[in-house]
């Protein structure tokens, strides 16, 4: 990345939430044999013009995990809570899916402003070689010229009523949760970037589904590059993760945490992907993401869990999350 950075070679990558499956395609030929494509404000890559249509009948059924296991993974997360071993800890879970929709459905008609589809690579062990889709609704980091910014999501109402918002506005644990996160983030980037503030704070956005209207709270941090930033860009992007909306604070305890607590392999999930062209940066958070596990179709989702939370609201998020933004 520094090497491309440098040389003003635009080119696409993936970053896995563990940091050690790292993917390079630059536009103008991959490199590699693992079919890829993304779209991005800033570039698309991967030609998607004869992909199947949607079915006229979508069928799209979460089949959630067990209460019972979700209590487990909570009562784990709330000793370490409890202990002060963190302050917030974002808990993933796998959903199967009983679908008529295919990966190249979900890259090629969710409305999203970052997609991904990575096809299935035999020589990558595990998790890491399934296919995959995402349409996040989360930007990581954007640099346009020299100004950083990071756009942490951290908040979820499941309708856009006029009550739902008030709540998302007011609730005590959601203030909480964006104080972390935009707190870590700042801290972040200071790494990396100098006059590093709070742009927008807990300002609220609408997402549609196929089962209506949600909303969702993010914030906006700011900072300035040093002149030879493209020279350094792995570095600036490897010194930020993993993605601290997708972790919790602090980062390095939680992440232990989250080891001990999910019974799964995350992979790509909660991972980064992006693209640089050549003088800027567009990159997001892998959330919303679908990935084949054998003959079925898994959802990962999450959300972010503090001592005031309560295992059966943060069980409904976690399944609440699982959607497909298709708008039909």
């Amino acid at each position: 990345m520094n090497v491309l950075g440098r040389s003003g070679t635009p080119f696409f990558f993936v970053i896995s939430y563990d940091l050690e499956h790292n993917l390079l395609f630059e536009k103008e030929g991959a490199g590699h044999g693992r079919s890829a494509a993304f779209s991005l404000p800033l570039g698309e890559y991967g030609a998607w013009g004869n992909s199947p249509p949607l079915p006229e009948q979508i069928r799209f059924e979460p089949v959630p995990c067990p209460v019972d296991w979700y209590v487990s993974a909570f009562s784990s997360v709330r000793a370490h809570l409890l202990r002060g071993d963190s302050y917030l800890l974002n808990l993933c879970v796998a959903t199967p899916v009983k679908t008529n929709l295919t990966l190249s459905h979900l890259f090629r008609f969710a409305q999203a402003p970052y997609r991904m589809f990575l096809g299935p690579d035999a020589s990558a062990a595990g998790v890491h070689g399934r296919a995959c889709s995402c349409f996040s609704p989360e930007p990581f980091v954007r640099v346009r010229g020299r100004e950083i910014a990071t756009f942490p999501m951290k908040g979820t109402a499941d309708a856009a009523t006029l009550e739902a918002r008030r709540w998302l506005e007011e609730d005590e644990k959601e203030n909480r949760e964006s104080a972390t996160i935009v707190d870590l983030m700042r801290n972040d980037l200071s790494m990396v970037a100098s006059r590093v503030q709070v742009k927008r704070y807990r300002y609220i956005s609408p997402v549609e589904t196929r089962g209506g209207t949600i909303l969702q709270c993010s914030s906006e941090i700011g900072g300035v590059l040093p002149e030879n930033w493209p020279s350094r860009l792995g570095e600036i992007i490897m010194a930020l993760l993993p993605a601290g909306s997708v972790t919790g604070a602090p980062k390095e305890a939680t992440c232990r945490a989250i080891a001990e607590a999910e019974d799964m392999e995350r992979g790509f999930y909660t991972g980064i992907f992006g693209f640089f062209n050549g003088r800027d940066l567009d990159s997001a958070v892998a959330i919303r993401f679908m990935e084949e596990d054998g003959a079925n179709l898994v959802y990962k989702s999450g959300g972010g869990i503090t001592v005031m939370s309560r295992m059966e609201d943060e069980y409904r998020e976690a399944i609440a999350k699982v959607y497909v933004p298709f708008d039909l």
